[in-house]
């Protein structure tokens, strides 16, 4: 741990978090680019800043910047399974960026791969992954559950619960849940806080129905925000009102 880590204040709310990034939130919107290097750097500043705060910090990453899985089979005729596996590597790629500029950041980081790869990631061990947080090290999850059908939220719920995280924050580019779509309803309100039931009973899209039963069942509360507003998620581990809670 760096010394930047001993200057704790405000403390922590939340001891060790599971952060799902989506691959699209590394996308430059302007020139299409599937890894911008300045969202790239924005994104592991702040994953640094919770880090030095002396949070266990889990990663899941997404691979939509780059393909998926259902927009292929959609509209490019592949194959379901064959396109989530091509969705899966891609979360491989965009994992390898987020470990690189970290590193240079000076965290401590691993790659898990829920598929086997020794030669670019360690293969997911939950007790080595737990022992790895335990070090200070950031743990990035990649290629997903492994499994076709299964989305990277799912895997953000799984893996969680798997290593014993305290909450779920879900990085997205709104500031939180929506009773309807704010970026073409000037009316849509936004939730500071909703219970998992009333997100079901209200329809509203958190994250896909596996992932969020997994929680559910789990007990596993999320917080759904905007990764783009800088110190958002460092607010966010201190207890803040940032975003939506779902509890």
């Amino acid at each position: 741990m760096d010394e930047s880590s001993t200057e704790r204040s405000p403390p922590t709310k939340y001891h060790r978090i599971v952060v799902k990034l989506s691959g699209e939130a590394l996308r430059c919107s302007e020139s299409g680019e599937s890894i911008d290097p300045g969202i790239l750097q924005t994104i592991c500043e702040e994953l640094k800043r919770v880090h030095a705060q002396g949070v266990e910090v889990g990663l899941v990453v997404g691979g939509g910047n780059i393909f998926r899985g259902l927009a292929g089979v959609e509209n490019r005729g592949v194959n379901r399974t064959t396109g989530d596996t091509m969705g899966m590597l891609a979360t491989v790629i965009n994992g390898l960026a987020l470990m690189d500029c970290l590193e240079k950041l000076g965290v401590p980081v691993r790659v898990q791969s829920a598929i086997p790869m020794e030669r670019v990631a360690e293969p997911f061990i939950q007790r080595r992954a737990v022992r790895h947080l335990e070090k200070g090290r950031i743990v990035i999850f990649v290629a997903g559950t492994g499994s076709p059908f299964f989305s990277t939220d799912t895997t953000a719920a799984l893996r969680a619960s798997e290593i014993g995280a305290e909450i779920i924050f879900k990085a997205t580019k709104v500031d939180g849940v929506y009773d309807k779509d704010p970026a073409t309803n000037t009316d849509a309100v936004r939730y500071e806080e909703i219970s998992f039931m009333e997100a079901l009973h209200e329809r509203l899209s958190i994250m896909d129905a596996t992932a969020f039963s997994l929680c559910l069942d789990n007990q596993m509360p999320i917080v759904v925000f905007n990764m783009g507003t800088p110190g958002n998620l460092s607010r966010a581990v201190r207890g803040e009102k940032i975003g939506t809670h779902v509890r």
